[in-house]
């Protein structure tokens, strides 16, 4: 694997959408602490704008609002970046949505949620790729996946495909890259576990404290970076109550559904969880 430390190096330019909180925020926060230059992006003017005043005692910082589902404000996004910086060392596909929608039902729902949870990262890529490529110098596009795109659990089909949309335009594009002769570009795709986030705790009653289960935005990018410095693609996390382990025993049982033929989603088939759970437990 190669060292990508040098990528967060003092000086170096991160571009993150939907930073204006939550792992956005958080990945804002290290990356500045690490003396790089920031491009963040958001459709929230006044959050992203709080951020920045306090990220701008730092280091330079570059704060420009607009809709990842535009690519008029994408462009205008690369355009304020290279103008002002002339390069980038990460972009962190971060900006998302949870609001779901079955599989049967609300198109509407689905169409908005994959412009913001899928499309927003191939058009984003569309735009920064070529030109990150063409600076010569090394940088690394992170995609922010889910669990919900590996193991698809029921209750938020909408969200499962775009996430799965994610994981696989991510893979592809990590493959396209290494396909380039002396290719200093990788890809990423960062999942995370429970984390704790403004998207999070607004699905809870009004006041409802941090589970325990749950990791901070803080402790999640922590770990990210980590698994990034050794240039790892799957940058899969655990969180408090849900292990590595546990997660690979997941993704091998949704796999084997396929190879198996067993019943779609056995994992919670009445008539299979029993046996997903002496699996689980082996």
């Amino acid at each position: 694997m190669t060292d990508l430390s040098s990528l967060l190096a003092p000086g170096r330019v991160a571009v993150i959408t939907g930073a204006a909180i939550g792992i956005g925020a958080a990945a804002a926060r290290y990356f500045s602490a690490c003396g790089m230059r920031l491009c963040l992006f958001d459709r929230d003017q006044k959050a992203l704008n709080i951020l920045s005043a306090e990220l701008s005692l730092v280091g330079p910082v570059e704060a420009v609002v607009g809709d990842v589902t535009s690519y008029d404000d994408l462009c205008r996004l690369r355009d304020t970046v290279y103008g002002a910086f002339g390069d980038v060392a990460i972009l962190m596909n971060n900006a998302g949505i949870s609001a779901g929608a079955g599989p049967w039902s609300d198109i509407p729902a689905w169409r908005h949620q994959l412009e913001v949870n899928f499309f927003s990262v191939l058009t984003a890529q569309t735009i920064f790729v070529p030109r990150m490529i063409a600076q010569d110098s090394h940088a690394a596009i992170i995609n922010i996946g889910s669990k919900e795109g590996i193991t698809t659990p029921p209750g938020n089909a909408a969200y499962s495909v775009a996430k799965a949309g994610v994981k696989v335009i991510s893979e592809q594009l990590a493959h396209e890259l290494r396909q380039i002769p002396q290719s200093k570009v990788t890809a990423h795709l960062l999942v995370p576990g429970y984390t704790w986030t403004p998207m999070n705790e607004a699905l809870k009653p009004a006041g409802t404290p941090k589970p325990d289960g749950a990791w901070t935005a803080d402790e999640l990018i922590k770990y990210f970076v980590e698994r990034l410095k050794r240039g790892d693609f799957y940058i899969l996390c655990p969180d408090n109550e849900v292990t590595l382990e546990i997660d690979a025993k997941r993704i091998l049982w949704a796999a084997n559904d396929m190879i198996l033929n067993r019943p779609a989603l056995s994992r919670w088939h009445d008539g299979w969880k029993e046996k997903f759970h002496a699996f689980l437990d082996a």
